[in-house]
């Protein structure tokens, strides 16, 4: 009897140090979870930028191209940081006169520009939004070089429907910097043409001509994002613009070169720079 005792409490003081044991286990690796998913939230990472959100500027200019935003980083701005290379979407802060900035690639089309945007005003807190890129003019009289800041975005996208349930064929600028770039430009001394753009699904077509909606429009010329630029902004209630630089006349099959593709934009993002200059201002005040 005394040996069934000892075993017994033998048994039982085992069993009772495993139970012990587990349950520090559990807690710490409840409270590694907890860690973890508090750091996720701080982070606030999404599927397709890694920044962490300290890191995102509070404006954020964004061309097409991922190389378009390194050749401006790293010629235009001061403590530059690479902060995204997911998906090769290059993303860098930096300042431009003290101001913080970041610019990153939308990629093409409303799709794209729709998800970076998106996830920049909703998981980053981004403020502002300016796309920067190039257009194909409709007419002669929208020639080449010539900077456009858009007023209207007018797509036959079903972004903005499908997404928010906006409906409509366009959709305005959003805030206040579409007046910031216009007087920015005056400044400087710069001509900018203030118009209505044909924000298109399609970059090659097998119609001859204007399609309607941008012939009924009065559309100057036309790209493939700033209506989904637009509509998150406009959903979001945050402040988005568009200014673009014509690289094509369509009836006339001018463009540009290379070389000239380098010049030209760095016009134009020069004009964008001084706006985000601006605009810094005016909402810190």
């Amino acid at each position: 009897m005394f040996i069934f005792f000892t075993n017994l409490s033998v048994f039982v003081s085992q069993r009772l140090f495993f139970t012990a044991k587990t349950l520090r286990r559990r807690v710490a690796r409840r409270d590694f979870q907890i860690d973890y998913l508090s750091s996720q939230k701080r982070i606030k990472m999404t599927a397709h930028i890694s920044a962490k959100k300290e890191e995102i500027a509070k404006i954020v200019l964004m061309p097409g191209d991922p190389l378009r935003a390194k050749h401006i980083a790293e010629n235009m701005l001061e403590n530059v940081k690479l902060v995204n290379k997911t998906r090769n979407a290059f993303y860098y802060t930096g300042t431009y006169k003290g101001v913080p900035v970041t610019i990153g690639a939308s990629g093409m089309g409303c799709p794209s520009i729709g998800i970076y945007s998106y996830e920049l005003f909703s998981a980053y807190d981004v403020d502002c939004i300016i796309r920067i890129g190039t257009a194909g003019s409709y007419s002669e009289t929208t020639k080449l070089y010539e900077v456009v800041n858009a007023d209207k975005a007018f797509s036959e996208s079903t972004y903005a429907r499908e997404a928010f349930d906006i409906t409509g064929t366009h959709l305005m600028h959003q805030g206040l910097a579409y007046d910031c770039i216009n007087d920015t430009a005056k400044a400087l001394n710069m001509a900018v043409t203030a118009a209505n753009i044909h924000s298109s699904d399609v970059f090659y077509r097998s119609k001859k001509g204007t399609p309607p909606l941008a012939a009924e429009n009065n559309c100057v010329c036309v790209e493939m994002e700033a209506f989904a630029l637009f509509a998150n902004a406009q959903y979001l209630k945050k402040m988005a613009a568009t200014i673009l630089t014509i690289s094509d006349v369509i009836p006339t099959h001018e463009s540009m070169s290379a070389d000239q593709r380098q010049s030209s934009l760095d016009n134009m993002t020069k004009l964008a720079l001084e706006s985000v200059v601006a605009i810094h201002k005016k909402i810190n005040l």
